[in-house]
């Protein structure tokens, strides 16, 4: 166990350090505990959902492995979310998909859901003061085994995702009112081909039409933020996809021109070339748009969705939010999936990574780096960059999480060993 008093001092040695550079330690503390990321809760089931007939994992996405300890039902899922929140610094959000639905056994399919499916949730999120996010779950179902949702050209499976995503909205909207925090309720479908289409346009025209109509009744700001996400590529759709980051690059501009102004464009970190980062996209949509919606993620040769660590990419990510004044204009919500080791445990080392990265980001000189730009000091600019990078940062962030009342370093993993011989050993 990390000592309370090494990190003292430790902390004290690095304000000092930091003090140097004209950063204050304290005012980044206070900023951090500001900044909420969304939990996504699909990690801790295996994106497995709640639902009694859905079609199994679908639309490219992939979790692997058989750790023992997965959650089985709502009352599950929310007892391992506490479990992991109650070791996480700062505030967090909770970010659901539409298929951890409660049905309790109501004959009832995704066009139809009702605000009511979610009243254990919202209950759970109100007495924690939690805000929530929503996703519509266009994947996972008989209507998605070929891969096309919202751009099928079939009218009758459309039309049944373009009334899923329109009660996703309403479902949305009234979680915002209830617990009185806007929910983003981000729309992603799965849509494409595994091999080359001869008709590209057809699909994305569709999907246009679709969005169009699913965005076109207004709720209120304070209840609803809505955002659309682009992909590369997935499993069985390697070829064509049409929701692509152009496509919602336009469509974003489209809708906004057309009185759909709260519309978000959501980067997620694996979705794009596998050599290709979303570090320097960031600041060019943060120009033209007011909010954007980021995933943390990690892929691993392909969209792999790996759990989040503190590697260069999300170091690039959180800088480049920190340098555009993006903070605040950032929704940050964590995705990924792995079965194969204690899922608690990875939900916490991948929020706490994403975690320190922001930590880090808030901390980095970044007046002197600019000063120096201005100035024409391009080796000054590189020679702080670089001296940036190995400042005591760790030092800050085990104060942050001493102050927070959560436990330093890697000393969660005793609470996280204790849950799982007590709780996660007994689900079979």
């Amino acid at each position: 166990m990390l000592n309370q008093e090494l990190i003292q001092k430790q902390y004290e040695a690095a304000t000092e350090v930091y003090a140097q550079f004209g950063v204050d330690t304290a005012a980044v503390i206070e900023q951090m505990k500001q900044l909420p990321i969304s939990l996504h809760c699909w990690q801790g089931d295996d994106v497995t959902g709640l639902e009694s007939l859905a079609g199994g994992v679908s639309g490219g996405i992939m979790s692997t492995g058989a750790y023992p300890g997965k959650s089985r039902s709502g009352a599950e899922l929310r007892a391992d979310i506490d479990m992991a929140m109650s070791l996480l610094p700062g505030k967090q959000r909770v970010n659901l998909h539409a298929s951890y639905a409660e049905l309790d056994g109501e004959a009832v399919d995704r066009d139809a859901y009702e605000t009511r499916h979610f009243a254990r949730w919202i209950a759970w999120a109100k007495e924690r003061d939690v805000a929530i996010d929503f996703n519509p779950t266009c994947f996972g179902h008989p209507l998605a085994a070929d891969n096309l949702t919202l751009s099928h050209p079939d009218e009758k499976i459309r039309r049944f995702w373009i009334d899923h995503c329109k009660a996703s909205r309403r479902i949305a909207a009234d979680i915002g009112k209830s617990l009185g925090k806007p929910v983003v309720n981000n729309i992603w479908v799965p849509d494409g081909m595994k091999d080359m289409p001869a008709d590209r346009l057809l699909y994305r025209r569709l999907l246009r039409d679709s969005l169009d109509e699913i965005l076109a009744e207004q709720y209120p700001a304070e209840y609803l933020v809505d955002a659309v996400e682009c992909k590369l590529f997935g499993v069985g759709v390697e070829s064509y996809t049409v929701g692509s980051h152009e496509f919602y690059m336009g469509y974003v501009a489209h809708a906004r021109a057309n009185g759909c102004d709260h519309l978000v464009l959501t980067l997620d970190m694996g979705h794009f070339h596998p050599t290709e980062t979303i570090a320097d996209k960031i600041s060019s949509l943060l120009l033209f748009y007011p909010k954007l919606l980021i995933h943390v993620s990690r892929g691993v040769k392909w969209d792999s969705d790996h759990v989040v660590i503190s590697d260069e990419n999300v170091f690039d990510v959180m800088r480049e939010i920190k340098r555009a004044g993006g903070f605040g204009r950032v929704y940050l919500a964590t995705d990924f999936f792995d079965g194969s080791i204690n899922r608690i445990a990875a939900w916490v080392i991948g929020i706490r990574a994403a975690q320190k990265a922001m930590l880090a980001a808030l901390l980095e000189p970044t007046d002197k780096l600019r000063e120096a730009e201005n100035a024409g000091r391009y080796a000054d600019r590189l020679a702080l960059m670089e001296e940036a990078r190995t400042l005591p940062y760790a030092a800050v962030w085990n104060k942050y999480c001493l102050d927070e009342g959560v436990p330093a370093g890697v000393d969660w993993l005793d609470k996280v060993h204790e849950y799982e011989q007590t709780v996660l050993k007994n689900r079979t």
